[in-house]
């Protein structure tokens, strides 16, 4: 397997903007610990247009992703590993590899699963570690076989409604540097992809769910999450908690994505 090596600066008026794009109005200065979850601000690959798939993600094949035949990329879920807070305003390395890349023949057709990790480090120390788990499908066809999705758990003890917006999409794309179409092409996203509307961002719904877990059990130690149904940016979700097992509810009742916090006290 290749690693591939990439050195950012944590630039602390980034985060910022990405707090403002959530609704805040604090600052980060150099020095300041970043909220979990924030690296994905940083570490952009920008390619040239000729390198870019259709959907507007840098093209398979040429990078750790392999090439598997599959045109629709998604972000599935992932686990984080907290070892030490990222430092706004310092040098940090980014160590990545392809740890798997698999195939499969699910009930819609091929299915490809890759796990991406990486390791952050800052002064020598590792940070972070992170496993990324991506799926590819095929396109959509008439013929497909629409999977019910789960129905969400109602015995939250936490909760909080995010509602969203194609202005909200759109900055995170660009904070991201996240090229994929269905976050801001409405009809890439309907008439390619599928899809009712523009996609909400699975990492946006699990650094949402994050920072919620955050405000209520302090620093974490890990967190993992899993989408199982896409938010559309014109629809009103739940954030929610009870215990340590966290989740976003659609508005009708589905389960977007689960997850589970563990706060470093335990």
């Amino acid at each position: 397997m290749t690693d591939e090596i990439q050195t950012d600066v944590m630039d602390p008026a980034r985060a910022s903007a990405l707090l403002v794009a959530l609704g805040s109005h604090k600052k980060f200065e150099a020095g300041d610990h970043l909220p979990p979850f924030f690296h994905q601000l940083y570490f952009w690959s920008p390619q040239p247009p000729a390198a870019l798939g259709r959907d507007g993600h840098p093209k398979v094949g040429d990078s750790l992703i392999p090439d598997m035949g599959l045109p629709r990329r998604m972000w599935a879920g992932g686990r984080l590993q907290f070892h030490m807070p990222l430092v706004a305003g310092a040098k940090a390395t980014r160590q990545s590899v392809c740890q798997s890349a698999t195939t499969k023949v699910g009930r819609t057709g091929p299915l490809g699963f890759v796990t991406l990790r990486h390791d952050i480090s800052q002064d020598g120390q590792l940070c972070l570690s992170e496993w990324q788990d991506l799926v590819y499908r095929q396109d959509p066809s008439d013929t497909d076989i629409q999977a019910k999705p789960p129905v969400a758990r109602t015995d939250e003890t936490d909760r909080r409604e995010i509602k969203f917006n194609s202005t909200l999409l759109f900055r995170y794309s660009a904070l991201t540097f996240n090229g994929h179409r269905i976050h801001y092409d409405l009809d890439y996203a309907r008439d390619v992809e599928g899809y009712d509307g523009l996609v909400v961002h699975g990492p946006l719904l699990a650094q949402l769910l994050m920072l919620f877990a955050e405000e209520l059990m302090g620093s974490l130690a890990e967190f993992s999450f899993r989408a199982s149904s896409p938010v559309m940016h014109f629809e009103t979700a739940i954030l929610c908690r009870n215990g340590h097992a966290m989740w976003v509810r659609g508005p009708d009742g589905r389960q977007c994505m689960s997850a589970e916090a563990v706060p470093r006290s335990e």
